[in-house]
């Protein structure tokens, strides 16, 4: 395989277990277990009373510290996607997904197998990119990426996805809705069969100021580098809780530097066990000493 083919194969890998980890957890400032909560600063006392309910919502998604997720992504024209496994938050992120194509351009240049386990690690995460990708590239089938090199694979942007990667859980969702100061509760709908509570928000990235988010200032501009790196513009949070505080479902809709997206994500199960093993060091290759390869003879 050339080493052209390896890296847009192997990048096109790494950007969808970034988007597939991020949909099915929600973006946020990443500071979950600081232990700080904002004051609700919605005008109103309505307003007041969603934010403090959104505000358990995410102390009890927080602390419920894992979850089975299902979840489809579409990004523009370049990928569409879903996504199903289990995480944990307890300490960093750890978990597995399978993350199946499901259409878009990214999928049809890059190559490589439809569907790619992918193993999140505190330091890394792992993509097993099949029995073809093995053949032709030194017969190791897992690529691991560590998540200090996601600046380079990501220009500008590699910063934030890493950060975005290492902390996430379903309350960073909601962090998304408390920024937008403007939230609204929709009502009663049932999903998959349970009886959730809907609230809905818009956050404006140009918009976005402390005198009308129920963020802190630091959490705010965690916030607004996250998002400007992905290009989003605006971004339409739904969530939808179940009678315990918990997140049944998100959606996330808005433009981005890769066109419109849209996001669902279903989460049941909080608080199962969640078990991930590294891939054997013997059948994994880093990615960066792939892309060194370049001119050693792989055919």
């Amino acid at each position: 395989m050339r080493t052209s083919t390896i890296r847009r194969v192997g990048t096109g890998a790494a950007v969808v277990a970034l988007m597939s980890v991020a949909a099915c957890s929600g973006g946020g400032d990443g500071n979950s277990g600081s232990g700080t909560e904002s004051k609700p600063k919605a005008a109103g006392a309505a307003g007041a009373n969603h934010l403090a309910a959104l505000q358990q919502i995410q102390k009890k998604s927080g602390t419920a510290q894992s979850a089975r997720v299902e979840g489809t992504t579409k990004m523009g024209d370049a990928v569409s996607m879903k996504q199903t496994g289990a995480i944990s938050w307890a300490d960093g992120l750890t978990g597995s997904l399978t993350i199946t194509y499901t259409g878009g351009t990214m999928a049809e240049q890059q190559g490589g197998p439809k569907s790619v386990e992918a193993r999140y690690f505190k330091d890394a995460y792992y993509a097993d990119m099949g029995k073809e990708f093995a053949a032709q590239s030194g017969g190791k089938r897992w690529v691991r990426y560590a998540f200090e090199d996601l600046a380079e694979l990501g220009g500008p942007a590699g910063d934030a996805m890493k950060e975005q990667l290492q902390k996430q859980d379903p309350q960073e969702g909601v962090k998304a809705l408390l920024a937008a100061g403007d939230v609204k509760k929709v009502g009663q709908e049932d999903v998959r069969g349970v009886s959730a509570t809907r609230y809905s928000g818009t956050v404006d990235v140009a918009e976005l100021t402390a005198r009308n988010s129920a963020l802190d200032a630091e959490q705010l501009e965690a916030l607004k580098e996250q998002l400007s790196a992905a290009g989003v513009t605006t971004q339409t949070v739904d969530i939808w809780v179940d009678k315990n505080d918990l997140l049944v479902k998100k959606t996330e809709r808005g433009e981005s530097a890769l066109g419109a997206f849209n996001t669902t994500a279903f989460y049941s199960d909080y608080g199962t066990a969640v078990s991930v093993e590294k891939p054997p060091a013997s059948d994994t290759a880093d990615f960066t000493e792939l892309l060194k390869q370049e001119g050693a003879g792989l055919s």
